[in-house]
């Protein structure tokens, strides 16, 4: 899927988990590889690079790198899911996470 490559390229590197995608509208319809084509099917709406890993069932590093070639050919733009200081404490998300994990 990235061709041997482990880390996105420049366009890909202020990708993390709560990065918000969202595929580029008017884009042309052309031949992608299907974990592409895939992900920018979830991109039709706002998604998370962690909610596109976890739908797809494809190891984050490896949607990073893919998330970064269709930054690159402007399939896709990102945007901060929030600014840092409007982020929930620590202890609210480990509490998030616990009850996840009870479920």
């Amino acid at each position: 899927m990235t061709r041997g490559r482990t880390r996105p390229g420049s366009a890909g590197r202020g990708l993390d988990l709560i990065t918000i995608v969202m595929a580029a509208p008017d884009r042309e319809d052309r031949a992608r590889d299907p974990e592409l084509q895939a992900i920018l099917t979830l991109c039709r709406r706002p998604i998370s690079v962690a909610e596109i890993s976890a739908r797809l069932d494809i190891p984050l590093t490896v949607v990073k790198v893919l998330l970064g070639d269709l930054v690159a050919e402007g399939d896709v733009h990102t945007r901060a899911a929030m600014p840092v200081a409007q982020l929930p404490e620590k202890k609210v998300l480990q509490a998030v996470l616990d009850g996840i994990r009870r479920l």
